[in-house]
């Protein structure tokens, strides 16, 4: 007997173990507020909506962390990272900068990067990466350039060497 094609694609998916996403790695206790994130909001939803909201952001930065690994200007600060707390905080980050729905749960920006040793060429290097992310995920320049003008001060703190 033959199963119709949904039947077949329900048994199928039943079979089929679910891939369990990455777990994060254990963090020393800290507070959670979202002045964490180092940054005033950009009020109004206008630039989060040209992001395509919050699936348009998580798709940013999984690409960006992607580029990250893969680009031999920023391998080596991020071969040891935390993949999934990374993408998780931030994409609340963005989120919550552009205006969105969201909060913050990460660290402070100071403590986050305190041991990462990053130099200015590498700073400059991951706003390239963003840059091209954003491009892909079709942001406009002008929204684009709202959340590079909200980060941009984070150097004094992101920039370790």
């Amino acid at each position: 007997m033959r199963l119709p094609t949904a039947s077949l694609i329900a048994a199928l998916a039943l079979a089929l173990p679910l891939a369990a996403p990455a777990a994060e790695k254990p963090v020393d206790p800290y507070v959670q507020s979202d002045s964490n994130a180092g940054v005033t909001p950009i009020r109004g939803d206008a630039v989060f909506k040209a992001f395509h909201g919050k699936a348009g952001i998580d798709r940013i930065v999984h690409r960006l962390n992607q580029y990250h690994h893969s680009d031999p200007r920023l391998s080596d600060l991020f071969h040891a990272a935390d993949d999934a707390r990374l993408e998780r905080t931030l994409s609340e980050m963005f989120c919550y900068v552009l205006g969105g729905p969201c909060h913050y749960t990460g660290r402070d920006m100071a403590s986050v990067h305190k041991d990462m040793g990053a130099q200015i060429a590498q700073q400059n290097a991951q706003i390239e990466d963003l840059q091209k992310a954003m491009a892909e995920e079709q942001v406009p320049v002008w929204a684009q350039n709202r959340l590079l003008a909200r980060l941009a001060p984070l150097e004094r703190v992101t920039v370790t060497r």
